[in-house]
């Protein structure tokens, strides 16, 4: 009974993160669209609206969240046999749970 309830969790977990995932690489990928949207408006002469403003903030603050999260995937990658470019590029676009995969695998 044990072990059903443990693969029903695995499972449960799994499903989660890759909810995660998907939703952390829009949001992330959203966050630079937003950004770049933002530069050209300045380089343009254009006008943004202001309403925006708290949107750009919290898109830099998460991106700059999700940099810390790919460097730290990028210099521990190699400890776990990954390549550290293409994990820290994975980490920076899923968060959080690029760093869970990566420490929860075992060393080999």
């Amino acid at each position: 009974m044990t072990l059903n309830y443990a693969v029903k969790v695995h499972q449960t977990k799994k499903n989660f993160f890759n909810a995660i995932k998907v939703i952390s690489t829009s949001l992330i990928s959203g966050a630079i669209a937003l950004e770049l949207w933002n530069i050209y408006a300045l380089f343009s002469d254009l006008s943004v609206p202001t309403i925006l403003e708290p949107v750009f903030w919290l898109g830099r603050i998460a991106v700059t969240i999700h940099l810390v999260e790919a460097i730290i995937a990028a210099a521990y990658a190699p400890s776990r046999q990954k390549t550290p470019i293409v994990y820290g590029t994975y980490t920076f676009f899923v968060g959080t749970v690029g760093l869970l995969e990566l420490f929860d695998q075992e060393d080999e």
